[in-house]
């Protein structure tokens, strides 16, 4: 088949991506191949699930740190908005944690972007046929990694410390008591292994727990 003869049902993809040079660049070549169409592209999570609803894509590819929105929430909105929608993260953070989270959110695959494009590609089209594509070594990683040991209310709790806030700052945002809040910090701090709440968030963000 020609390469700029597309057959009569092209996989519509939506790209999610915040930096500009890369979302060209994977238009573009997505766009190369006969039976792919890029229908939609966004910079920001929170533009997803609109441009989803709108341009009725079969496989919407993002990425997981974008403005706004992550596209792990955003999945988890689309799961419920758009189910036929099937979703693919591509992701340069490779960590075990992102991974349970993404299949947690219903997330079809999940891929880094070191590989080629017609990996990518073919991930595209095997997720629009029901399969669940994911990285070989990811998918090791993840396993011997294990489930996140932190709560969701850890979690918030770490979330909330970013950028020099206090206990106050924190217990203030999310409607908690101080001590509760010290209780939390504790707990996140002793299960990461580490000695104070900054090093706890960068170990819970390295892990793709947060």
């Amino acid at each position: 088949m020609p390469r700029d003869h597309r057959p009569a049902k092209s996989v519509r993809v939506l790209l999610a991506e915040d930096q500009k040079m890369m979302r060209g660049a994977l238009a573009l070549l997505l766009g190369m191949e006969p039976d792919i169409e890029v229908v939609a592209q966004v910079s920001a999570g929170d533009e997803i699930v609109d441009a989803v609803l709108t341009g009725r894509p079969d496989v919407a590819l993002l990425d997981i740190e974008l403005p706004g929105m992550s596209g792990l929430d955003a999945a988890a909105e689309l799961r419920e908005q758009a189910p036929d929608c099937r979703v693919l993260i591509l992701t340069t953070f490779g960590r075990p944690g992102y991974l349970r989270r993404a299949m947690e959110a219903g997330a079809a695959g999940f891929l880094v972007k070191d590989g080629p494009v017609e990996e990518l590609a073919e991930a595209i089209r095997r997720v629009l046929t029901g399969e669940t594509v994911i990285d070989p070594a990811l998918a090791a990683a993840a396993l011997s990694a294990g489930p996140s040991p932190l709560t969701a209310r850890e979690c918030d709790v770490l979330n909330a410390s970013v950028d020099g806030a206090t206990v106050a700052d924190i217990a203030a945002k999310l409607h908690l008591s101080e001590s509760t809040v010290r209780n939390y910090l504790s707990s996140a701090i002793g299960k990461t292994g580490t000695r104070n709440r900054m090093e706890a968030l960068r170990e819970a963000r390295q892990q793709g727990w947060l």
